[in-house]
């Protein structure tokens, strides 16, 4: 039995409406809550971002990087309810009580996907956190993300200032048997697009956790 997953809906003043269906919260374009981690690590070499990348079957944005762990509320629940994404997504056991609330943004992403047109306007926390984890010691959720990666954090802030065209990143993804160590380089249009100067705003509160 497929079970129909509820959000709650609010409007622009961010009050309250009821609850909706997920896919019809996106069709009609109703404001509702979101949860962004972005995990950070500290290395010898200076601070690493680690980002994960869409699966290839996602209705929206597949293929492409993205926040590290992500996730909607669904109706009723609170934040220390949506930190649970990080360990499904990526099998790191975090409690909300060792994440950093970093900003709160307003986010309308316009597009389509096999099923049509979509509005998805979202209100999301975003948090930071620091991960004991090295790449190949993450469990991904393998019908949600293709891989993990991991870039210089200043490198990653200069990208989206537009002092560089690509930063070097290493990653291991799903598909690989022996977690081997992958070397790339990766560009702004390859991650999800998000308005205004989100990644700037976030990556620079995450370079002073």
């Amino acid at each position: 039995m497929v079970t129909t997953e509820m959000l709650d809906i609010y409007d622009e003043q961010d009050q309250h409406l009821g609850t909706c269906e997920r896919s019809e919260v996106h069709r009609l374009g109703h404001w509702h809550h979101t949860f962004h981690c972005w995990l950070i690590r500290d290395t010898v070499d200076g601070r690493l971002l680690v980002f994960q990348k869409r699966h290839p079957d996602k209705d929206t944005f597949p293929d492409m990087y993205d926040i590290t762990a992500a996730g909607h509320l669904s109706a009723g629940e609170t934040f220390i309810d949506a930190a649970r994404e990080i360990q499904e997504e990526l099998g790191l056991p975090l409690r909300y009580e060792q994440l950093t609330h970093v900003l709160d943004i307003r986010d309308e992403t316009f597009g389509s996907t096999r099923h049509g047109a979509f509005i998805d306007r979202e209100v999301s926390s975003v948090f930071g956190a620091f991960s004991p984890y090295e790449l190949p010691k993450y469990q991904l959720q393998q019908d949600e993300v293709s891989g993990i990666f991991e870039a210089p954090l200043q490198a990653m802030i200069e990208l989206y200032q537009g002092k560089c065209n690509e930063v070097m990143a290493s990653g291991v993804y799903t598909t690989d048997t022996t977690a081997t160590i992958h070397k790339l380089t990766v560009h702004r249009e390859q991650f999800v697009p998000h308005e205004g100067h989100y990644y700037i705003d976030v990556f620079q509160k995450l370079l002073t956790l």
